[in-house]
C-alpha cells in the first residue's frame, strides 16, 4: 500500500472509530490538512457570538437549534499537512462507475415546484426582495463507498474550492466543495466575498455576459454585505463583480477587503453577516423565519458555514453550498437557488440540478481505496 493511500485509509478509520476530525484543502494550497480531537470531544456553542476568542474548526448549520449546534473541534494547530496527490493526471483513470449517471435524471418534483409557488408569490407580493430556495436529493449508498476517496476526487476536480470532509458525534458526516469565503484572513488583513448569480461555463472559460436577474441577485447580496460591515463601523474596498469558477458553474463575486480593531471578536462579525441572501434573501431576518416555515425541510449543516477559525492566526471560513451529508446506508446531496419576482420554474429546477452534479460528478469518479 503506498503512503498516499495509508493516508486516505487513516480518514476512513477516524470513521470508523467515530473519533471527531477534520481534513480540508484551501484553494491554492496543495496537500489538505488534517486535524483530530483524540479525546472524541467538542465543544457545543449556540450564539456565534460566543465564537469570540475561540480556536478550531467550526462546523455551523443554516439555524441553530438545540439539536443542530455549532460544533467547534478544538486543536492548538490548524492541522497537519497530508500527503495526497490532489493534482490530476490526465492519464489516471478516476471513472469507476460507482452511481450510474442515470440515477441522477429527475425531473421537476412536485414538492420543490409547491414550495416554488409558494415563494414566488411572497416575491410577487412584494414581502421579499430575494429569497433562496433550496431542496435535497438522497440516494442509496454503495456498499464499498469510502469518504476519503471522495474527498480526493473533489481536491482534484476543483481546484478552485474549499473542500472539507469532517465528522463529529453531533454533526455525522459531511463533505463538500464550496466557492464562497463568509470570512477569511489574518492579522490586519480580512476579507469576504459576496457570491450570487449562476451560469454554466463556457467550453470552461468564464462566461462575460449576464442578464438583468443574475446582476440583481449578486448586487443584492453585495449591497448586504456593505451595510453589516457599516454597522460594525467597518470600511472596506471593493473589487468586482466579475465571473468566478465554482466547479462546472461560474457565479458573480464580489471581493471586500478590510481591516479589524480586535481580531478576538470575529464571533460578532459572524453573526452580522451569517445568513447572507445568498443562502438565505432579503430583507434577512424576515427571509430566514420564512424558510425555516415554508421550504419543507431541514437544511442542518447545509448552508451554514465551516472552516477553521483562529483570532491569533489564520482563519479561512466557508458557506456551506455544495454538500452532501454521509449516513450509514444513504447521501443525502443539497443545492439551492436565489429567486427574484421574475424567476421562472424551470429555469430554478434545472440551476439546481446543475448545483448537485458538483457533488454527483466526484460519486461517479471517486477510485476505490482498495
Amino acid at each position: 500500500m503506498t503512503d498516499e493511500k495509508k493516508n486516505l485509509t487513516t480518514i476512513d478509520a477516524l470513521i470508523q472509530r467515530k473519533q471527531p476530525f477534520a481534513v480540508y484543502r484551501v484553494p491554492g494550497e496543495r496537500f489538505p490538512r488534517l486535524l483530530t480531537e483524540d479525546t472524541g470531544a467538542v465543544r457545543l456553542i449556540y450564539d456565534l457570538k460566543e465564537l469570540n476568542g475561540q480556536r478550531g474548526f467550526v462546523i455551523a448549520p443554516f439555524c441553530v437549534e438545540k439539536s443542530c449546534p455549532i460544533v467547534l473541534i478544538q486543536s492548538d494547530k490548524t492541522g497537519q499537512p497530508l500527503p495526497v496527490e490532489t493534482d490530476t493526471d490526465e492519464e489516471e483513470e478516476l471513472n469507476l462507475q460507482t452511481y450510474p449517471k442515470e440515477s441522477f435524471l429527475t425531473l421537476c418534483s412536485e414538492k420543490y415546484a409547491t414550495c416554488f409557488h409558494t415563494f414566488i408569490e411572497a416575491l410577487r407580493d412584494a414581502t421579499f426582495d430575494k429569497l433562496v430556495l433550496s431542496r435535497s436529493l438522497t440516494i442509496g449508498k454503495h456498499p464499498e463507498f469510502s469518504p476519503s476517496a471522495v474527498f480526493r476526487a473533489a481536491c482534484q476536480r476543483y481546484i478552485h474550492s474549499y473542500i472539507y470532509l469532517c465528522y463529529t458525534p453531533q454533526t455525522g458526516i459531511w463533505l463538500g466543495s464550496t466557492p464562497e469565503i463568509i470570512l477569511s484572513g489574518e492579522k490586519n488583513e480580512w476579507n469576504t466575498v459576496a457570491l450570487a448569480g449562476t451560469q454554466p461555463l463556457l467550453d470552461g472559460k468564464l462566461p462575460q455576459e449576464w442578464d438583468d436577474k443574475n446582476r440583481q441577485e449578486q448586487d443584492y447580496v453585495a449591497s448586504y454585505i456593505r451595510r453589516q460591515l457599516l454597522s460594525l463601523g467597518i470600511h472596506s474596498t471593493e473589487k468586482g463583480p466579475y465571473p468566478a469558477y465554482a466547479g462546472a458553474l461560474s457565479h458573480l463575486k464580489t471581493d471586500f477587503h478590510f481591516s479589524l480593531k480586535d481580531n478576538r471578536n470575529l464571533g460578532d462579525l459572524l453573526k452580522v453577516l451569517h445568513p447572507t441572501p445568498a443562502v438565505c434573501g432579503l430583507p434577512k431576518e424576515e427571509a430566514y423565519r420564512f424558510i425555516l416555515e415554508n421550504e419543507g425541510y431541514d437544511r442542518k449543516y447545509y448552508s451554514g458555514f465551516i472552516g477553521w477559525l483562529d483570532p491569533e492566526g489564520r482563519t479561512d471560513l466557508y458557506v456551506n453550498l455544495r454538500c452532501m451529508h454521509i449516513e450509514d446506508e444513504q447521501l443525502t446531496l443539497y443545492a439551492g437557488g436565489g429567486l427574484l419576482s421574475s424567476s421562472e420554474l424551470n429555469d430554478e429546477w434545472q440551476e439546481t440540478e446543475k448545483k448537485l452534479q458538483t457533488m454527483r460528478r466526484i460519486l461517479v469518479s471517486a477510485p476505490h481505496n482498495d
